[in-house]
């Protein structure tokens, strides 16, 4: 007698409507670009105008401009913040993938001037780590109307351990993998999925500034595939997470980093 063939889930994100922040450029632009070209509908956000027009034009150029719609906005205004969620259903008519992924990065350790010092800290944990979970409650109405609704939150590596001279930003990316599992514990019931990417080193604006030398150098030393990686491979790792298929995964902290944190020496 055959086997019965195993159910085979549904590996579409087509028609679908996705908020993605801090998707004017690096790992958000890769992620909108990627939802899009897999059929969903985005809500471009980034408090960058310029990055948000630029983000919309390409997938309407490539897509058409029914698919993609752009918000600028600051994520620290919570008014605007809480506003969000309904101005996007308002425009696609629906929502159901929530990725949390604008962030910002500021120098100034724990030696720094109080000023600067605490400066960095707020505006760190308010972008970070607050509006996620801000953003999250404001969406959470329409995510439960979803059948198959998702939030993803972007961590980092310094969210597994930590690099001297960031404390605020390492703070944060922890804090987001604690605001994860928090989800993905209270929400699971709704049927709404939380999960974390946490990106290696990437090419993207935060590390621009890195000499390219230096680059290699840690590349070499640190990560098993001797290189940093692009802002879509981080967008695929998302990709995965949201999936109607993927409906089991709730909790997961990705680590998409070459193999960096399995690296003991």
């Amino acid at each position: 007698m055959a086997q019965q063939r195993l159910t085979v889930g549904n590996r579409s994100i087509a028609g679908r409507t996705a908020i993605v922040t801090g998707a004017g450029s690096g790992i958000g632009r890769a992620t909108a670009h990627l939802f899009a070209d897999e059929g969903a509908n985005v809500a471009v956000v980034d408090r960058n105008g310029e990055g948000v027009a630029q983000t919309v034009g390409e997938i309407a150029d490539a897509h058409g401009a029914n698919r993609v719609h752009g918000w600028t906005l600051d994520l620290s205004i919570r008014s605007d913040v809480d506003a969000l969620p309904d101005a996007v259903v308002a425009h696609f008519g629906a929502l159901d993938i929530l990725i949390n992924n604008a962030g910002v990065a500021m120098n100034a350790d724990m030696t720094t001037t109080s000023d600067v010092f605490d400066e960095a800290w707020d505006t760190t944990l308010e972008i970070n780590v607050t509006s996620y979970a801000r953003l999250t409650r404001a969406a959470l109405p329409h995510l439960m109307k979803s059948d198959a609704a998702r939030v993803v939150c972007t961590s980092s590596t310094e969210g597994l351990g930590a690099t001297g001279g960031i404390p605020a930003y390492n703070a944060s990316k922890h804090a987001v993998i604690g605001l994860v599992r928090s989800l993905a514990v209270e929400l699971g019931r709704h049927g709404i999925t939380a999960n974390a990417v946490c990106p290696g080193p990437i090419v993207t604006g935060m590390t621009a500034n890195i000499p390219a030398e230096h680059k290699e150098i840690f590349a070499k030393r640190r990560v098993p595939l001797r290189r940093y990686g692009q802002p879509e491979e981080i967008a695929h790792g998302m990709l995965n997470l949201v999936l109607p298929a993927s409906g089991y995964m709730n909790g997961v902290i990705l680590p998409v980093d070459g193999g960096m944190t399995s690296r003991h020496t």
